[in-house]
C-alpha cells in the first residue's frame, strides 16, 4: 500500500504519542513501585493510580499492533488483539471510575450517614474493588468474545466453498452484538465515572461558598486549595469525557471515515490520552512530589 506525505506525517504523530503514553505509564508504575518496596504499602490511590498505569502500557501497546494490522492487513491475529484491546480498555475505565468515586467519597463534605460510611470503610474496600473491577471486566467482555469467534469464523468459511445462509446468518448476529455491547461496556463506568465527578463538584463548590461567607484567617489559603482542586477536577472530567466522546464516534462510524482520515483520528484520540495521563499522575501526592524533585 502506498502512502502518501500527509497520511506518513499523520502516522509519526501517531508513534510520538503512543511512546509519549507508554513512557507517561511506565514512570507512573516505576514511582509509585518504587514506593512500595521501600516503605511496604501504597496509598488507596497509588494502588488505582499503578494499576491504571499497568492498564495504559498495555494498552498502548496492544493499540498500536491494532492499528497497524487494522490499517494494512486484518487478520485474525488482529481480532484477537482487538479482544485484548477491548478487555484492557473497559478495565481502564472501570479503574478510572473507582479513582472518581474514591476522590467523591473521601473529599466530598457531604454528612449523609452513607457517605459516612463509605468514608470510613473506602480505604479498606480498595483491593476487593480492583479485584471486583477485573471480575466485571471478565463478565462484559463475553459478548466480544463471541462477537470474535463469529468473525474468524466469517474468515474460515470466506476461503472454504461459500455457503451464503451460514455467512449470511453470522453476519447479521455479528452486526447486532457489536455496537450495542460496546457502548453499554463503556457507558455503564462512565456514566458512573460521571456522577462521582459532579457529586464531588458541587460539594467542592458549596464548600467554597461556605468558605466565602466566613472570615477567617486562613481562609484564602484553603480557598485557592478549593479552586485549584475543581480546575483540577474539571480538566480530569473534560479529558476523560472527550476520550469516551472519541471512542463513541468510533464505534459508530458515522462521522469518521475510517480509511480516509483513519490515522489523523486517531492522532486526536491519544492526544487526548496523553493529556489524561498527565491529569492523572498530577492527581497523586508521592508522583506531584517527585515530579517537583526532577523539575528542581
Amino acid at each position: 500500500m502506498m502512502l502518501n506525505k500527509l497520511t506518513v506525517s499523520f502516522i509519526i504523530i501517531y508513534v510520538i504519542e503512543s511512546l509519549t503514553i507508554i513512557v507517561q505509564s511506565s514512570f507512573i508504575v516505576a514511582v509509585l513501585g518504587r514506593e512500595w518496596v521501600k516503605v511496604k504499602r501504597l496509598s488507596p490511590v497509588d494502588m488505582i493510580l499503578t494499576s491504571l498505569g499497568v492498564c495504559r502500557f498495555c494498552l498502548q501497546w496492544i493499540s498500536m499492533l491494532c492499528d497497524f494490522f487494522f490499517y494494512f492487513k486484518p487478520n485474525c491475529v488482529y481480532l484477537t488483539l482487538t479482544l485484548t484491546w477491548e478487555f484492557i480498555n473497559v478495565l481502564t475505565f472501570w479503574l478510572t471510575s473507582l479513582l472518581a468515586v474514591y476522590y467523591c467519597v473521601k473529599v466530598s463534605s457531604f454528612t449523609h450517614p452513607i457517605f459516612l460510611w463509605l468514608r470510613w470503610r473506602i480505604p479498606r474496600l480498595v483491593p476487593w474493588l480492583l479485584l471486583g473491577s477485573v471480575m466485571i471486566t471478565c463478565v462484559t467482555i463475553i459478548p466480544s468474545a463471541i462477537r470474535t469467534y463469529i468473525r474468524v469464523r466469517l474468515i474460515t468459511l470466506q476461503q472454504l466453498p461459500r455457503n451464503n445462509t451460514e455467512i449470511e446468518k453470522l453476519h447479521v448476529f455479528e452486526q447486532y452484538l457489536t455496537t450495542p455491547h460496546k457502548l453499554i461496556a463503556l457507558s455503564v463506568p462512565f456514566l458512573l465515572f460521571l456522577a462521582a465527578i459532579i457529586l464531588l463538584m458541587v460539594s467542592l463548590a458549596q464548600h467554597r461558598e461556605q468558605m466565602q461567607h466566613r472570615d477567617t484567617g486562613g481562609g484564602n489559603s484553603r480557598m485557592k486549595a478549593h479552586v485549584t482542586a475543581l480546575k483540577s477536577l474539571s480538566i480530569f472530567f473534560i479529558f476523560f469525557s472527550s476520550y469516551f466522546l472519541a471512542l463513541l464516534i468510533t464505534f459508530l462510524g458515522t462521522i469518521v471515515d475510517r480509511r480516509s482520515w483513519f490515522w489523523l483520528w486517531e492522532d486526536v484520540i491519544y492526544a487526548i490520552v496523553c493529556i489524561h495521563s498527565i491529569s492523572l499522575a498530577l492527581s497523586s501526592p508521592t508522583l506531584k512530589r517527585v515530579l517537583k524533585v526532577k523539575c528542581w
